[in-house]
């Protein structure tokens, strides 16, 4: 049986070029910090009504409900979060990167809101051909301990795509028990 030490030195091993935290120190993302304002349970129950109503296909109807729920508590950053991705599915991008950088600036860029809202806005920002802007995100999305920013990170960096797929190819040459080709 291994353990997440065990499991995470041999991804370091198998994965080289993939973004990695300190392996001592393997944790999820973090918590967002408490709120402590009369109206946060009520926006959250707002955020879970309006989840429920995109999922459901009525984009613009999730919108009203989640700027409801913004206006019930203007300092939840996850309501913001919610909004852009509704945003996002509506195509109005502009819309979406103005509440995603307020959910920035609540969350302080830390917890899972911040973490949620810098990968969304990094997405905005590959839509757009910005893939610097994009990196910025995603690096600091994988910092807070997003896999999936940690993953578009190396697909951004072709170098790095490059030597995985030849690792890749020389383990599985290794299995297969073919003999490494050199290059003449």
């Amino acid at each position: 049986m291994s353990t997440t030490r065990d499991r995470a030195v041999l991804s370091r091993i198998l994965n080289p070029l993939m973004p990695s935290e300190d392996i001592s120190n393997n944790n999820d993302v973090a918590v967002d910090k408490p709120i402590e304002h009369e109206g946060y349970a009520e926006s959250k129950e707002l955020e879970k009504q309006g989840v429920r109503t995109a999922e459901g296909g009525d984009v613009n109807a999730a919108i009203e409900i989640f700027t409801r729920a913004i206006s019930t508590c203007d300092i939840n950053p996850s309501a913001y979060n919610n909004r852009a991705q509704a945003y996002r599915l509506a195509e109005k991008n502009e819309e979406a990167l103005a509440d995603l950088n307020r959910a920035i600036e609540l969350s302080e860029g830390q917890g899972k809101s911040g973490c949620q809202a810098f990968v969304q806005r990094a997405m905005i920002h590959r839509l757009k051909g910005d893939d610097d802007a994009a990196r910025a995100d995603f690096e600091k999305a994988a910092n807070l301990g997003s896999s999936f920013a940690k993953l578009q990170l190396v697909a951004l960096n072709p170098y790095a795509a490059m030597c995985n797929k030849m690792l890749s190819e020389v383990f599985q040459n290794l299995r297969e028990g073919k003999e490494c080709q050199e290059s003449k």
